[in-house]
C-alpha cells in the first residue's frame, strides 16, 4: 500500500491510524481520495469520508459520501453512492453493500447509459432503470434488477418485478435478446423471440421463434464462427403454414404449409494477397427467405456463389461459380422450387497481368475471362432474353499502350490490342427454333447453328490529346481537344445469333464510354470495324473554391461492318446512337461549389435534328443541417430493344437535421410517363449517445397496376440494454 496525505494521526488508544487532508492510497491497483481515511488496525476496515473517489484496478469509478470497507476492499458498505464504468454506464444508489469481493448490492438505485447533463447534473436522463434493489455480479458478469421501472425523461412507463442483465462490460452472454415486431397482410402480425448462446469466444448460436397471427410459428437459427483468418456462419429457417391459401397457391403443392431455407456465407483470407468465400442459399420455393424477412437472404434477388480471389499491386485473379435467384412475390405451381430461367454460372474467371517493367518503353496488360454457363429453361422476353442449353467462352487478350508528348505538349498514345475468343454452345431444340424464328425489322434472320466458334481480333489505335492551360487572376482553364482512331477487321461471325451473348445486353452510349475502345460491356461481343472518336474536354477551377468540368463529342464508323448495327437475341445496338455510321452527339457538364452544392447534366443527341435521345440530370446540396439531392432520368422509346415507350423519371431525397439529435428524410420517385408514385418514404430518427429512435413508412406501386405495397418499421435501441422495434414488413398483398 503507498498512501500520502497531509497529516497522519495515531491513536492508540483506539488503535486506529488516521490520514487526513487530501488522502491518496493505492493498492493492488486500486486507488482511493478523500479527505479523511480511517485504518482500524482491529477490525481491518477502511472507513473514508469527505468527496470519496475510488478508481478499481479494471478503471471503474465509485463515488461516495462515505464508505466502509475491508483493507483488500473485498467487502464493505457505502452512503450516496454513485458509479461511473469505463463503458460509460452509470449506477446511483442511497447506499451499497460489497461481499465476497463479487457481489454489490445497491439499495434505492437507479441505472443508465446516458451521460449526465454537465449544465443541468439534475436533470433526469432520456431514460434510466429505477429498482428497490439493483445487484451486480461482478463474477456472472450479470446485473440483476429487483421492483424496478422504467423511466423516460423522469416519467416512469414500466413496470418490471425482475429482470437481469449482463454486465456492461460483456460483450457476449448466454440470454434473451431484445424481442422485434414483424407484420404483413399474409403473414399476419408476428412477435420474434430471440434467445443467444455464447458457447465459446470463437463460436455462438442464435435461436428465435416467431409467432404470426396468420401463419404460425416460424423457427430459425445461426451459428456463427471465428477463426484467425475468417469467419463463417450458417442459418436455417423453417415454418408449417396455417393459412397457405393466403398466398393463392395450389393446394396440391407439397411446399405450400412446409416452407423453409438454409443459407450460409463465409470468407477466410488465406494469405494477405488471396482469399475464399460463399454466399449459398437453398430454399423450398423462390420466395421464402424473401416472404419471412430472413436476414440476409431476403434480398429480392439473391446471387449465391462460390468464390476465390487474388490481388497483388495492378494484378488480380478472380475466380468464381454464382447463380441468380430471383425471389417473385408471388408463388405459383410450376417450378416452384426453382429459377429454371436463372443461369449456372461455373466457372466464370476473370484474370489481370500488369507487368512492373516497361515493355517497350510502354504498359502491357493481359486479361483472361471463362465462362461456362448452364439454362435449363429459356428466358425469352422483350428485354432480356436467354437459350437454354450450355454454352462457354475463353477469351485472351493483350494491350500495349505508350505515350509520348511533343514539345508543342501534344500527347500521342499509340496501342496496339489482340484477343482471341474460343466459343461452345450445346443448345436445345427450343433455342435454336427461337435463333431461326428471330426477326428484326420484320425480316427473318437466319443463322447456321454450330457448336463451336473461333474468333480473334487484332486492333491498332492512336489517340491524340492537347491539353491547353488558360489562366487569368481569379481561375484557370484547360481545354483538351481529343482524337482517337482505331484499325481492325470486322467483328467475326457479327450475322451469326448462335453465339450467345449472355453479359454484354446492356449498352449505353454516353460521354463517359465515348473515348473506351470497346464500347459493349460485355465479353461475348466484340467490336469490329474502323472508328473515330472525336471530341473536348474541359475543366476549370474558379476563385472560392468552385470546379467545372465538361465532354462534348461523336464518334464516326469509318469502315467495315457497325456492329452495333448487327443484330443479336436482345438488339444490343439498336437505338444506342451508335448504330449509324456518324453517332449521336454525347455531352456532360458538372460543377461543384464550396458551399457543398453540385450539379450535372448528360445527354445524349440526335447526330441530324440534335432531338433528344437521353438525359441524366443530377444536383445535390448540402446547406448546414439540410441535405438534398434530385435526379430527372429521360430515355427514348426502344420498341426493338424492349421499350415501347418513352421513359421518364424523376426523384429525389431530403434529410434534415433539426437539432443535435433530431433528424427527418423523406425520398421519392415518379415515373412522368404512367404518372404513378413509384416509391415514396419518410421518417424521423433521434439518436444520441444511450437512445435511438427511428420511425419510417416507403410505398411502392407498380407501374402498370398502380397497385401499392406498404412497408412501415420501427427501431428502438437502449445502449447496453438492447434493440427493439418492427422488420418492415408489407402491408398489403404483394403485386402480381
Amino acid at each position: 500500500m503507498l498512501l500520502s496525505a497531509d497529516t497522519l494521526v495515531y491513536d492508540n488508544d483506539r488503535n486506529t491510524i488516521s490520514a487526513v487532508g487530501g488522502v491518496q492510497i493505492e493498492y493492488a491497483g486500486n486507488r482511493l481520495v478523500a479527505q479523511r481515511v480511517t485504518y482500524d488496525r482491529a477490525t481491518s476496515r477502511v472507513i473514508a469520508s469527505g468527496n470519496v473517489e475510488i478508481i478499481e484496478e479494471d478503471g471503474n469509478r465509485i463515488y461516495a459520501d462515505q464508505i466502509d470497507v475491508t483493507d483488500d476492499f473485498s467487502e464493505g458498505f457505502v452512503n450516496a453512492l454513485r458509479v461511473e464504468t469505463v463503458d460509460e454506464t452509470y449506477f446511483a444508489a442511497e447506499s451499497a453493500e460489497r461481499s465476497g469481493n463479487r457481489l454489490t448490492t445497491f439499495n434505492k438505485a437507479v441505472y443508465t447509459a446516458c451521460e449526465p447533463c454537465e449544465e443541468n447534473p439534475d436533470r433526469p436522463p432520456l431514460w434510466q432503470i429505477k429498482a428497490k434493489k439493483i445487484i451486480w455480479d461482478g463474477e456472472a458478469k450479470t446485473v440483476r434488477f429487483e421492483r424496478s421501472r422504467f423511466e423516460f425523461f423522469g416519467v416512469p412507463i414500466a413496470f418490471l418485478p425482475y429482470f437481469e442483465i449482463a454486465d456492461p462490460t460483456v460483450k457476449r452472454k448466454s440470454g434473451f435478446l431484445m424481442p422485434s415486431i414483424k407484420g404483413g397482410s399474409e403473414l399476419g402480425y408476428g412477435l420474434t423471440v430471440p434467445y443467444y448462446l455464447a458457447l465459446s469466444p470463437t463460436y455462438d448460436l442464435t435461436v428465435a421463434v416467431t409467432g404470426y397471427t396468420n401463419q404460425g410459428f416460424l423457427g430459425e437459427a445461426e451459428w456463427r464462427q471465428q477463426f484467425d483468418n475468417g469467419q463463417y456462419n450458417l442459418k436455417i429457417a423453417g415454418i408449417h403454414q396455417r393459412s397457405p391459401e393466403e398466398w393463392g397457391t395450389n393446394k396440391v403443392d407439397r411446399f405450400e404449409t412446409g416452407r423453409g431455407m438454409i443459407g450460409s456465407t463465409g470468407r477466410f483470407d488465406i494469405n494477405p494477397r488471396w482469399a475464399f468465400g460463399w454466399d449459398v442459399l437453398a430454399q423450398t420455393d423462390k420466395n421464402f427467405s424473401k416472404t419471412y424477412g430472413i436476414e440476409g437472404f431476403a434480398d429480392s434477388v439473391h446471387r449465391s456463389e462460390i468464390y476465390l480471389t487474388g490481388l497483388n499491386d495492378r494484378n488480380y485473379f478472380d475466380l468464381r461459380g454464382y447463380h441468380f435467384q430471383v425471389q417473385e412475390n408471388r408463388l405459383d405451381s410450376h417450378s416452384l422450387a426453382r429459377n429454371d430461367k436463372q443461369p449456372w454460372v461455373a466457372p466464370n474467371l476473370d484474370y489481370s497481368y500488369t507487368p512492373d517493367e516497361p515493355v517497350a518503353g510502354g504498359e502491357l496488360n493481359l486479361d483472361v475471362n471463362v465462362q461456362a454457363l448452364h439454362r435449363s429453361e429459356g428466358m425469352y422476353g422483350t428485354k432480356l432474353q436467354g437459350l437454354e442449353g450450355n454454352s462457354g467462352r475463353l477469351t485472351a487478350e493483350a494491350e500495349w499502350k505508350r505515350s509520348f508528348v511533343t514539345s508543342m505538349g501534344l500527347v500521342l498514345t499509340p496501342m496496339l490490342h489482340a484477343r482471341g475468343d474460343g466459343i461452345y454452345s450445346d443448345l436445345s431444340a427450343g433455342a435454336e427454333t427461337r435463333i431461326s424464328d428471330f426477326t428484326i425489322g420484320n425480316q427473318a434472320t437466319n443463322s447456321d447453328i454450330r457448336s463451336a466458334y473461333y474468333r480473334s481480333m487484332v486492333t491498332a489505335g492512336l489517340e491524340a490529346r492537347w491539353p491547353i492551360l488558360f489562366s487569368t487572376a481569379s481561375a484557370s482553364h484547360v481545354l483538351e481537344p481529343m482524337a482517337q482512331i482505331f484499325v481492325r477487321p470486322d467483328e467475326p461471325y457479327h450475322d451469326d445469333l448462335g453465339i450467345p451473348n449472355e453479359d454484354a445486353q446492356s449498352l449505353v452510349f454516353d460521354a463517359s464510354t465515348l473515348f473506351e475502345r470497346d464500347k459493349f460491356s460485355g465479353y461475348d461481343r466484340i467490336e469490329g470495324g474502323t472508328r473515330a472518336n472525336l471530341g473536348i474536354r474541359y475543366s476549370g477551377m474558379f476563385a472560392g473554391g468552385w470546379t467545372a468540368h465538361g465532354l462534348f463529342g461523336q464518334s464516326y464508323h469509318l469502315g467495315g461492318v457497325n456492329s452495333y448495327a448487327a443484330p443479336d437475341l436482345v438488339n444490343a445496338g439498336a437505338y444506342s446512337g451508335l448504330d449509324t455510321d456518324v453517332s449521336d452527339y454525347v455531352g456532360l457538364i458538372g460543377f461543384t461549389a464550396p458551399n457543398g452544392f453540385s450539379a450535372s447534366l448528360a445527354g445524349r443527341f440526335d447526330q441530324e435534328t440534335f432531338e433528344l435521345r437521353r438525359t441524366d440530370v443530377r444536383a445535390g446540396a448540402r446547406l448546414g443541417p439540410l441535405s438534398v439531392n434530385a435526379q430527372y432520368a429521360f430515355i427514348q422509346s426502344q420498341p426493338l430493344y424492349g421499350f415501347n415507350e418513352d421513359r421518364r423519371e424523376i426523384g429525389g431525397s431530403a434529410s434534415l437535421r433539426f437539432n443535435e439529435n433530431w433528424r427527418g428524410f423523406a425520398s421519392a420517385t415518379y415515373d412522368l410517363e404512367t404518372n404513378v408514385l413509384v416509391k415514396n418514404a419518410f421518417g424521423f430518427a433521434y439518436d444520441d449517445e444511450c437512445f435511438i429512435y427511428t420511425m419510417s413508412f416507403s410505398q411502392t406501386r407498380s407501374r402498370t397496376t398502380d397497385e401499392p405495397e406498404n412497408k412501415i418499421g420501427f427501431t428502438i435501441a437502449l445502449r447496453t440494454l438492447g434493440e427493439f422495434g418492427s422488420s418492415t414488413g408489407a402491408l398489403t398483398q404483394f403485386s402480381e
